[in-house]
Order: C-alpha cells, then structure tokens, then sequence
C-alpha cells in the first residue's frame, strides 16, 4: 500500500496493489527489481517449508494439531489427484501438491493486513498458468506424440461438423492460460479491492454511521478467505484435469 500522503490517490482502493522496488536491479536492459511482490512470494515459500517441515519433523503416530493440518493437506491434493487423473498421475504430485499449497499460502497471506496479494497480478497467475500450460502441452506429445493432435478431434463429430469443431477446440485449448489466470487474478483483485472500500466507509461514516459496514467487512473478510481457498482449489483441480486430457486424450 502506498505511503506517499502528497499522492491523491494514495488513499485509493487500487493502492494497495502498487509493486514497490525494494532492491532495485536490471539485467540485460530488463527490470529485475526485488519488490513487494517478491518479497510476499519469498515469505510465502518460507512459510510453507517451515510449515511442512516443523509439522513432520516428528512423524508421530497420533498427530499434533500441525501434523494433522500437514497430513490433511496432503490427503486432500493426494485424493484429488486420484479422482481426476487416476493412479498414473501421482508422479505428478509434487507438482501439483506445490502449486496448490504456493496459490494457497500467497492468497492467505493477502488477508494479512497491510500484507501484499501477489496473486491479485496477472503477470504472476499467468506465469504460473503458462507453466502448468506448457508442462501439460509437452507431456502430451512426448506420451502420445503426433496422436495427442486428436484431443481436438472429439469423438463421435459428425463430418460435416468436423472443421468448425476442430477451430473451437484448438481456441478453447489455446484460451487454458488466460482462462486459468484471470480466474485467480480477478477474484483476487476483486475481493481485495471491495474490503478496501467498505474500510473507506467505515472511516467516513466514523463511530456510530460505521457499525453496518464494519459488520459488513468482518463477513466479507470470513468470505474472503473462503475464495483464497476455493480458487486454490479450483486452479489445482483444472491443472488436475490438463494432466488427464495429456495423459488419457479425454
């Protein structure tokens, strides 16, 4: 969030998601800066190591509470893999298992106050869309080869139809990275900014006018955190079902 007070619009629902260059840095003519945005990512992969790690770290038969939230975790990624990719996909856990917990950890740490969402930027969920884009792209040709081409070619079409079917596949498959990245982005974006409003009310309105948007606010908030799961859940569930299509042509 912006301290700058001279800034009209320091103060405006949209600071908050300013990229602020902490160590500013270039390589090659390009912006390398460590920024805000940096910073949240390093704190959410610490924060998941130290979690997972501290949690395990006595593997006991009946489980502390941070064992049990490590080993429900892990349940949860591992069953959803089972239900969407089948037996042949579990050597594709870590992958997922470390997207899930990375989109997770980073949209919890949004609801930190004064804490930045990274995930409220396009530029990281698409980077992170393009990954999950690519691996599945070069999974399926290196199992099916040339064959992994009659994703697009649906069964059952009849010929006449074939054509038009085909464009609308190639579209709809080549539209994954942007579909799975502003789905996060904006729900993200959107939440965040709505919070900021109410609080904006909450200030004006002053001690007796704020009671309703502070109630408001505090259900909001509990709905928030909701949506920082789901879409974790939701981006880990459709990378789930890209693995399938690469692995199964489904």
């Amino acid at each position: 969030m912006s301290t700058d007070t001279h800034n009209p619009f320091a103060h405006s629902p949209m600071a908050q998601f300013e990229i602020q260059r902490y160590i500013p840095m270039e390589a090659g003519g390009i912006d390398v800066s460590f920024t805000n945005s940096s910073l949240f990512m390093v704190i959410a992969l610490t924060a998941i190591t130290l979690f997972l790690s501290l949690s395990m770290r006595r593997g006991a038969l009946v489980p502390s509470r941070w064992q049990s939230m490590a080993e429900l975790s892990y349940e949860f990624v591992a069953n959803m893999m089972r239900d969407t990719v089948g037996v042949s996909g579990q050597k594709f856990f870590p992958f997922v298992f470390t997207l899930f917990m990375f989109v997770l950890f980073t949209n919890m740490l949004g609801m930190v106050p004064y804490a930045f969402t990274v995930t409220s930027h396009i530029i990281v969920t698409f980077a992170l869309a393009c990954v999950v884009f690519i691996g599945v792209t070069v999974l399926g040709f290196i199992k099916h080869g040339v064959g992994y081409l009659n994703l697009f070619v649906p069964h059952g079409v009849p010929k006449v139809l074939l054509p038009l079917i085909v464009v609308i596949e190639v579209i709809s498959y080549l539209s994954r990275p942007i579909s799975l990245s502003v789905r996060l982005f904006a729900n993200m974006m959107a939440g965040h900014t709505m919070l900021k409003v109410f609080g904006g009310f909450i200030v004006m309105l002053g001690f007796l006018g704020g009671w309703l948007p502070l109630a408001f606010s505090v259900a909001f908030i509990g709905l928030e955190i909701l949506v920082a799961f789901l879409q974790a859940y939701v981006f880990a569930v459709l990378t789930c079902i890209y693995l399938n299509d690469a692995l199964h042509l489904h």
